[in-house]
């Protein structure tokens, strides 16, 4: 049994990786902002911020997995600020830091660009799907004992496309994961099967993988 805590527990695909842990049986604690509007069975919720420092040593210290699932631009000086505490407390507390990235840092081909590079991605996208990327090269950087992992999933993720769960998903390393006519999307419940499969097997050690359909 692992022991996660999550930030962002109370959010879309921090909820489903809360809901896909308990279900193998895993021990969740989230910290939010604020107590959750619907509340998961099971889940131990805690009021706190990521730009608390006292706050992400605690959570280190009662982790083995720290995952991040935040919006990246809804945090004060952006996530990527933050980074490197969170670095320190993994670190100290051997815990496996981990974030649900965005899209955007993907590469629509195996050399490039990344898919917020290209020309049809939407404008008001840009901040959130740049502010995930420099999460990512944050942690391009970290020290050499940090044990890793963040996961960008398919074009098509959230709330308001929750998507259809079918037990499965895909694997695309750096590259946007598309269906055969063109398409990019990714089910909360099936991200949180990725992402916990990762959690439980280690496959991807100090990397980011994309995930879809």
């Amino acid at each position: 049994m692992t022991q996660l805590v999550i930030f962002g527990g109370t959010g879309y695909a921090g909820g489903n990786i809360a809901r896909e842990a308990l279900r193998r049986q895993h021990t969740v604690t989230s910290y939010s902002r604020h107590a959750p509007t619907n509340p998961v069975d099971g889940v131990d919720y805690r009021i706190g911020s990521v730009t608390d420092p006292d706050t992400v040593r605690q959570a280190a210290a009662d982790a083995d997995q720290l995952v991040i699932a935040l919006r990246a631009i809804d945090i004060d000086g952006g996530l990527a600020s933050h980074v490197r505490g969170l670095e320190q407390a993994a670190i100290q507390h051997h815990a496996r830091l981990s974030f649900v990235g965005g899209a955007g840092s993907s590469l629509v081909a195996p050399d490039g660009p990344r898919l917020v590079d290209t020309p049809d991605f939407h404008d008001d996208w840009k901040p959130e799907a740049l502010a995930h990327a420099q999460v990512l090269d944050a942690l391009q950087q970290a020290p050499t004992e940090l044990d890793w992992f963040y996961v960008s999933p398919a074009a098509l993720f959230g709330a308001v496309a929750p998507g259809e769960t079918t037990g499965s998903y895909r694997i695309g390393g750096d590259q946007l994961v598309t269906k055969d006519d063109g398409s990019s999307e990714i089910s909360g419940t099936d991200f949180a099967l990725a992402y916990v499969d990762e959690i439980e097997r280690q496959a991807h050690l100090r990397q980011r993988f994309t995930v879809g359909h």
